[in-house]
C-alpha cells in the first residue's frame, strides 16, 4: 500500500498546499509509510525537494489521481477543484481517502475522512498543518518581513508600491516570481531574500506580514507578530483561526490600517495548533 498526497498547485495559486503536504509526507515516511506527492506543475515538485520531499509526480488535475494511484492505495486530496463525481470512485477503489475541507459547511460525502479547520472530535482530523521546526525556540531579529505568497501573477506588489514606501520592510520572494520582476521589486525594497530562505526567515523574523494563510500559521507558531493582509477574502473558518492566534487582519493594502496595527499591543496567543505528531497518528490509525 502506498499513500499519495495530491496538492493543488500552480503559478496562479501558490504553494501553500504543497508546503503542508510536505510536512505530512515527511512525517509519514519517518513512520515507515511509503508515500508520493502529486502536484500540478514541475516547479512545485522542485520546490518540494527544498521542503524535504525527494520526488513527486505531475498530473493534470484531481480527476487524474487514479492514473497513478492503484486500487488498495490511500490518497489525501488537498484541492478546491470540482472532482466531477470522481470522489465516489476513489472512495470505492482506494483503501483510505482523506480530503481537506474548503469551507466549514463541507461534509464527508462518501465516507472519506475530512481534515477540517474546526475539527472538534474523532470523526475528523485538524487541517492546521505546521512543521515541528516552527514550534522550536528561535532567536528573533528585529526584522519586518513581507511575504505575499509564492505567486504574484497579477503583480500585486508593484500595483501597491505606495503601501511599502518608507516602511522598512524586507521582501521574501515567492517561488513563482521571475527575474525581470525582481529588478522592479528592488526599487521598492532595500532587501530581497530568495524563496529558499523561507523557513529560516519565518523563524527568525520578529514581525511577518503576509497574504498567505499557511505562512500566517507558520509565523504565529514561530512566535512572530503576524499581520495578515486579506487580499483575497478569507473563509469564516480561516478568519476564526487567525483571530484565535492573535493575528492582526487588515483589508487589502490599506496603509492607514497597517499603521494603526503597528500601534496595537497584541499579546501573543498560547498555541492553538496541534503538533504534527498528533495529526500523523490520526492519519496512520485510519490507513
Amino acid at each position: 500500500m502506498k499513500l499519495y498526497y495530491y496538492a493543488f498547485t500552480g503559478h496562479k495559486y501558490g504553494l501553500d498546499r504543497m508546503k503542508r503536504g510536505a510536512v505530512i509526507l515527511n512525517k509519514l515516511r519517518e513512520s515507515g509509510v511509503e508515500t508520493m506527492l502529486l502536484v500540478n506543475d514541475f516547479r512545485a515538485g522542485l520546490v518540494a525537494r527544498d521542503f524535504g520531499v525527494p520526488e513527486s509526480i505531475t498530473i493534470e488535475g484531481i480527476q487524474d489521481i487514479d492514473a497513478i494511484a492503484q486500487i488498495g492505495d490511500s490518497v489525501i486530496i488537498d484541492s478546491p477543484e470540482d472532482d466531477h463525481g470522481r470522489l465516489v470512485k476513489y472512495c470505492s477503489d482506494f483503501k483510505s481517502v482523506f480530503r481537506f475541507s474548503e469551507h466549514l459547511e463541507d461534509k464527508s460525502i462518501h465516507g472519506e475522512v475530512m481534515l477540517r479547520l474546526d475539527c472538534k472530535d474523532e470523526s475528523c482530523i485538524s487541517s492546521l498543518i505546521v512543521d515541528d521546526t516552527y514550534f522550536e525556540e528561535h532567536t528573533k531579529e528585529n526584522r519586518t518581513l513581507f511575504f505575499l505568497g509564492d505567486s504574484d501573477a497579477n503583480k500585486t506588489i508593484l500595483n501597491n508600491a505606495d503601501f511599502f514606501k518608507d516602511m522598512n520592510m524586507e521582501l521574501l520572494l515567492g517561488n513563482y516570481f521571475y527575474v525581470k520582476y525582481e529588478s522592479d521589486l528592488e526599487k521598492i525594497f532595500d532587501t530581497l531574500h530568495e524563496a529558499e530562505e523561507y523557513m529560516d526567515l519565518i523563524c527568525s523574523s520578529s514581525r511577518v506580514i503576509t497574504a498567505s494563510f499557511q505562512t500566517a500559521l507558520d509565523a504565529s507558531v514561530a512566535g512572530a507578530e503576524v499581520i495578515f493582509i486579506e487580499n483575497n477574502e478569507l473563509c469564516e473558518g480561516q478568519r476564526e483561526i487567525l483571530n484565535l492566534l492573535k493575528v492582526i487582519l487588515i483589508i487589502k493594502f490599506n496603509k492607514l490600517e497597517y499603521q494603526h496595527a503597528l500601534l496595537k499591543n497584541v499579546s501573543r496567543a498560547s498555541n492553538a495548533i496541534e503538533r504534527i505528531e498528533t495529526i500523523i497518528n490520526k492519519i496512520i490509525n485510519r490507513l
